[in-house]
């Protein structure tokens, strides 16, 4: 039996999309679940950065032909890393045979874990669109942020024509509150039942917390640095839903 594909994925950067990402495969390991996360920000990736570690392999070595399995790297945190290419360019351009390779590893990580969490990179470019309608689960992080609103809804407008019978959630993050986090997914989900003709789950929300930064600045998994803050709590309570 294979894993669930789980994506993440914005409209802009600055929402805390790969934050979301590592902490939500973190809390995913918690429950016991075998849990790989995938950084898939073609040219961009920065998973890596976050957690202050340096692989020895990457996404490029398996695109070389190594095997994805093992270039994964098991963390303390209790899940399993697969990097991108930080800094890099030369994997935003894939294209033919290679980015059809990288298109699979998704499927390839499903065989030997539970979740495979994959970091999209923020936009809309058609190699994360096709990584989207590839998943099981698209999970959209939005901000209060008008802006950020609109880019979500421009990701799920998309997501509904790449993969009509695809299911997308929406992740609210830094929130100034849960109410306010909940009247954020009210205002985006009116647009997709106008527009789309479709419903919006809302998977969960995030609260603005000054613990989040502090983590990242030590390149430390909040769970692991701040267990018991607000938003450490809001993230454990995602990760229960989804398991459920």
């Amino acid at each position: 039996m294979t894993g669930r594909i789980i994506a993440v994925a914005s409209g802009k950067g600055g929402v805390g999309k790969t934050w979301l990402s590592i902490t939500l495969a973190h809390a995913l390991a918690e429950q016991g679940r075998r849990v790989v996360l995938m950084d898939a920000d073609l040219g961009l990736a920065n998973a890596d950065v976050q957690l202050g570690l340096n692989p020895a392999r990457d996404l490029s070595a398996v695109l070389a032909g190594a095997s994805a399995e093992t270039a994964t790297q098991a963390l303390p945190a209790g899940f399993h890393l697969l990097a991108g290419r930080s800094g890099s360019g030369a994997l935003a351009s894939l294209a033919g045979p290679a980015l059809e390779a990288a298109l699979d590893l998704p499927r390839q990580l499903s065989e030997a874990f539970q979740d495979v969490v994959v970091d999209l990179g923020a936009g809309v470019e058609a190699p994360q669109r096709r990584l989207a309608a590839l998943a099981d689960l698209l999970l959209v992080v939005a901000t209060e942020e008008p802006t950020s609103l609109t880019d979500a809804y421009a990701v799920l407008k998309l997501h509904a024509k790449d993969s009509p019978g695809g299911e997308a959630r929406l992740v609210v993050n830094l929130a100034g509150s849960a109410a306010s986090g909940q009247r954020t997914h009210a205002t985006l989900e009116a647009a997709t039942r106008r527009f789309l003709a479709r419903g919006l789950v809302l998977a969960g929300v995030v609260r603005r917390d000054a613990k989040v930064p502090d983590s990242i600045r030590h390149q430390t998994p909040l769970l692991t640095r701040h267990p018991a803050c607000a938003a450490a709590q809001d993230v454990r309570a995602l990760a229960r839903g989804l398991a459920g």
